[in-house]
């Protein structure tokens, strides 16, 4: 059953989460189920990870479903959010999480390693959020988030291409928050910083990146949902609209 105390804000609504099969996205999945979303498990290649976080939602009393799609993919997208539609037939809540690094140092970065980063960390968010906000126009109602990083804002050396494809989404954000405002839908983008994940585990270094961060620690991924989970499901979160917020122990402070 869900947790006690939780006030199902988004009984009935249909919440898609891509990238959910692990780290980020699997703590998303898991917060938008114990609000009482019906909530999509999107995935790319993991599908006994995904079935795990559907089956943990299932244990809450949510409904889940998985759904396997590259999300660089336009036609996977599609396909993708077609077996949403015919299944629940309404789209409330949209989690652009789905992303990749391949960092080295920009002289040795191959044109392979810029092109994949950019098709899944920004291609990805512009497709899904094209087809989810055609659905939530209809709807006149809707809330995307887009995960970015503090990186997109800092810049990181030999993340040129994530660094790059993360300050798109930041601009694309700012952008269809503006065009779809009228409708009733917010577009906001969440930046974490570094979130001990499986993306993070392997970074080298470690202690020199905790003197970069005034909380002198990692953050976790249940922290970064808890604030997904406010944009989405909160009522106070329906005047918040083209922000970026950033969630990464004070290493960014403008």
């Amino acid at each position: 059953m869900a947790a006690s105390g939780t006030s199902q804000r988004l009984q009935d609504q249909v919440a898609v989460v891509t990238g959910a099969s692990r780290g980020i996205g699997r703590s998303v999945a898991l917060a938008l189920a114990a609000e009482g979303a019906k909530v999509v498990v999107n995935y790319a290649s993991s599908s006994e990870a995904a079935e795990a976080v559907a089956a943990e939602i299932a244990q809450m009393g949510s409904e889940a479903i998985v759904l396997q799609a590259n999300v660089a993919d336009a036609a996977q997208v599609d396909e993708l959010f077609n077996a949403v539609m015919d299944k629940w037939g309404r789209v409330d809540v949209l989690v652009n999480n789905a992303g990749i690094a391949r960092d080295t140092l920009l002289l040795r970065m191959k044109l392979d390693d810029w092109q994949a980063v950019i098709d899944l960390n920004l291609t990805g968010v512009f497709l899904c959020t094209k087809v989810a906000s055609k659905i939530m126009l209809k709807q006149r109602s809707g809330r995307i988030i887009n995960l970015t990083s503090v990186v997109g804002e800092m810049g990181n050396p030999g993340q040129a291409n994530y660094s790059a494809s993360k300050a798109g989404v930041i601009g694309f954000t700012k952008t269809v928050a503006k065009e779809v405002a009228s409708r009733g839908i917010t577009v906001n983008a969440v930046a974490p910083g570094f979130i001990q994940t499986d993306m993070t585990s392997d970074l080298k270094a470690g202690e020199e990146i905790l003197k970069l961060i005034p909380l002198s620690r990692y953050g976790q991924p249940e922290e970064v949902a808890g604030l997904v989970r406010f944009l989405a499901a909160d009522p106070a979160a329906a005047y918040i609209t083209g922000q970026v917020i950033n969630i990464d122990g004070g290493m960014v402070m403008a």
